[in-house]
């Protein structure tokens, strides 16, 4: 395999709504938050269902990795139940080989409800599920090993059987890299974080925001600064300026695409990561790489949902 991808199956579903609704619920526009059941199925309780489709973030990126013709397989953990058998369809329908036993759990399959406002941005509340149930005994280090890059989610660690089963796919991968997911997940877990991203990964993905959390950034200088002083590939998205690559004292930037008739910016990270990963997986040059990284999440933000 060339990318194996472990992180949360989660099936998306898609709404749209006013920002009354987010005031109303306690909610922070293009953030997540964590739910539990009974607060999901409250949410969902007076919503029209726009779309459902298998979504989890890396599983977005591993899905356009397989449609740019690369060998790719996920991990991640689900019930089998409804929605965990049409997960598994999803992914098999793409050609992703999915690297995990499909078995009868006590906790249904995880589900995130998107919450589209009119400005097309998104908002999302998770309920993980069985997904954030992931152990190291779900982690195939034989599997792990045949493939070049082991790419994971910020979204999926937590401490526990999550971070276990984290460390282990880093300790066996050839390549590993990680998306960073949200600003969110930056702030609950900072210095593991930080710990990875200097000392254990090869790639780190995130946005302007999340990357300037991470390292108490005042501005992009000190960004650029931190990523040659450890001398690793990171990538940065950052909206409307384009995107970014540093790599130790390489800079390569890449400007957005303009005029987009933009409907939805759910999985715009997810597919510029799947871009990008092609391109240095099948070794383009970096700017290649920003560029179908741009093309890709240029294409997903004129759709609605996080597939292609």
């Amino acid at each position: 395999m060339k990318i194996l991808g472990i992180g949360n199956a989660i099936v998306d579903v898609i709404c749209k709504i006013d920002d009354n609704f987010l005031v109303k619920n306690g909610l922070t526009k293009s953030t997540m938050k964590l739910v539990d059941e009974n607060e999901f199925k409250k949410l969902l309780e007076n919503l029209k269902i726009e779309k459902t489709i298998s979504g989890g973030s890396v599983a977005n990126s591993i899905v356009g990795l397989s449609q740019l013709g690369n060998e790719v397989g996920f991990i991640g953990k689900v019930n089998d139940d409804n929605l965990g058998r049409k997960y598994l369809e999803g992914l098999q329908k793409e050609k992703v080989q999915f690297h995990y036993q499909i078995k009868s759990e006590k906790i249904p399959t995880g589900t995130c409800l998107i919450l589209i406002t009119p400005d097309s941005e998104r908002t999302m509340c998770t309920f993980l599920g069985t997904a954030g149930k992931i152990s190291e005994n779900d982690i195939d280090k034989e599997i792990v090993k045949e493939s070049e890059i082991t790419f994971l989610e910020g979204y999926l660690w937590d401490k526990g059987d999550p971070q276990k089963a984290f460390n282990k796919a880093i300790s066996f991968a050839n390549q590993s890299a990680i998306s960073l997911s949200d600003l969110f997940c930056v702030e609950r877990h900072r210095d593991y974080f930080l710990d990875l991203v200097q000392n254990k990964l090869n790639i780190t993905f995130a946005n302007e925001q999340e990357i300037m959390a991470l390292i108490g950034a005042k501005n992009f200088d000190d960004v650029v600064e931190f990523a040659k002083e450890i001398e690793k590939l990171i990538v940065i998205t950052r909206g409307k300026i384009g995107s970014v690559a540093i790599h130790r004292e390489k800079i390569v930037r890449c400007d957005a695409k303009k005029n987009l008739l933009i409907k939805d910016l759910t999985g715009a990270g997810d597919l510029f990561a799947a871009g990008f990963l092609h391109g240095y997986i099948n070794k383009l040059s970096l700017k290649e790489s920003l560029e179908k990284g741009t093309e890709l999440s240029s294409k997903i933000i004129q759709q609605v949902g996080a597939r292609l």
